[in-house]
Order: structure tokens, then C-alpha cells, then sequence
């Protein structure tokens, strides 16, 4: 599922890291996404075994301009919703670790169905 979501971004022509994957000593790029799973549990349980799972994803978009950190994301979640995921409202406001930086979140849910 991870590799959905990354080639679904990919063609927004931005970087895409997983959280955390930079190096303290390399630069931000100046726009740019991050991921992070949360968590893939299991769903649609019977005869013991669950018969889909729930992936769930933050996805952050951070950029030295504060008026595309809004738009991209929510361009990202339009094409997001094309290929199947789920996601609800329009984002949150995420820290960054660079002054010259401001960020926004999704969170992202997929079902995928089968084990």
C-alpha cells in the first residue's frame, strides 16, 4: 500500500520521504512530502480471520511557501481519492523542523480487501 501511495504522488513532482528519513545535516528540499504509517489492522472479521485491512497514513506537504503548503495538499487529496483512499476534511497544520518551512497534514485511510 505504501507503494500506491508514493506512485500516486509521484506525479505531483515532488520529493516523497517516509518521516523521519532525512539526515540532520541534509537540506529540506523547498517543497516537498513525508509519510508515516500508522497503523494496517486487520477488518471484516469471520471464521476467526479478518478478511480486509485498514492502512492508515499521515501525509504531511511542507514548503518555504505557505500558499502552496494549502493547494498542494489538497490537490493531493483528489487524486488520492481517485485510486480508492479515504480521507476526511481538508488537514491540519503540522510543525516543522525548519523556520523556513510550514507544513500540512491528511490523514489517509485504504481498505484492502483480502489478507
Amino acid at each position: 500500500m505504501k507503494d500506491l501511495l508514493i506512485d500516486t504522488l509521484a506525479s505531483r513532482n515532488y520529493p516523497i520521504f517516509q518521516q523521519g528519513t532525512l539526515s540532520k545535516n541534509e537540506p529540506y528540499p523547498d517543497s516537498f512530502y513525508t509519510f508515516w504509517n500508522n497503523s494496517s489492522d486487520g477488518n471484516s472479521y469471520y471464521d476467526n480471520e479478518a478478511h480486509s485491512n485498514i492502512w492508515d497514513f499521515d501525509l504531511n506537504f511542507y514548503s518555504i511557501n505557505p500558499e502552496l503548503v494549502n493547494s498542494e495538499l489538497l490537490e493531493a487529496k483528489k487524486l488520492l481519492k481517485s485510486v480508492g483512499f479515504i480521507i476526511d476534511g481538508k488537514g491540519y497544520d503540522v510543525v516543522s523542523d525548519e523556520p523556513t518551512h510550514t507544513g500540512r497534514g491528511i490523514n489517509v485511510l485504504k481498505i484492502e480487501k483480502g489478507e
